[in-house]
């Protein structure tokens, strides 16, 4: 089948893209490697020694970058697909929103609380809008959910979220549950994706 002229254009804007490049060139799985580092050089998610969880962690960009920054800690990353083994990582595939593949990340942690939890979770998209917003925003809220029982009093979730319907209920309920909540928009995100990043420390 021949592809549309919408698949083509961005297939050719993604084999173009500059941080598409520059992750290639530095071994990064993808271009989504750099937002997380430039949140992190302004905000300072991580210390060595700490736990992280990476929810929606394929092809693994973001668990690179956690599993370096928390270098004698643990990264336990959860995606629906599969992965590739990442040093200092552990992998558990599986749906989010089932209890199986959540029991499974509960006993890798065996306990422990969680510094940071990572979500760059995002719906398979159906071209249906308002259905595939509405289950964004229901996989921020796992997300948030996760974090709320899992974060230590300090710890900090970083969620990323589609703007629009949910997007201020959600935003007003975060609120409530972590002491401050700031938007991140990093340069490697697309200028013209509706997509932000929501940060959140410290539990109330």
């Amino acid at each position: 089948m021949a592809r549309s002229k919408t698949s083509k254009a961005w297939m050719h804007e993604h084999v173009t893209d500059a941080y598409v490049q520059r992750a290639k060139a530095q071994g990064y799985r993808s271009r989504a490697a750099f937002k997380l580092l430039e949140i992190d050089a302004r905000d300072r998610l991580f210390r060595p020694g700490q736990i992280v969880v990476d929810l929606g962690a394929a092809p693994g960009g973001w668990s690179q970058v956690a599993a370096v920054k928390v270098a004698g800690g643990r990264v336990v990353a959860l995606d629906l697909l599969p992965m590739d083994p990442i040093a200092g990582v552990r992998f558990i595939q599986g749906d989010f929103s089932e209890d199986a593949p959540l029991a499974a990340l509960d006993a890798e942690l065996a306990g422990a609380k969680v510094n940071v939890v990572l979500s760059d979770m995002a719906p398979n998209l159906s071209g249906i809008a308002v259905a595939d917003q509405a289950r964004s925003i229901h996989l921020c809220e796992l997300a948030m959910d996760f974090a709320v029982d899992h974060l230590r009093p300090d710890g900090v979730l970083l969620i990323k979220v589609f703007q629009g319907a949910g997007f201020p209920e959600l935003l007003q309920d975060m609120r409530g549950r972590f002491r401050t909540v700031a938007s991140r928009k990093p340069d490697a995100s697309r200028g013209r994706s509706s997509e932000m990043y929501l940060l959140a420390r410290g539990l109330r």
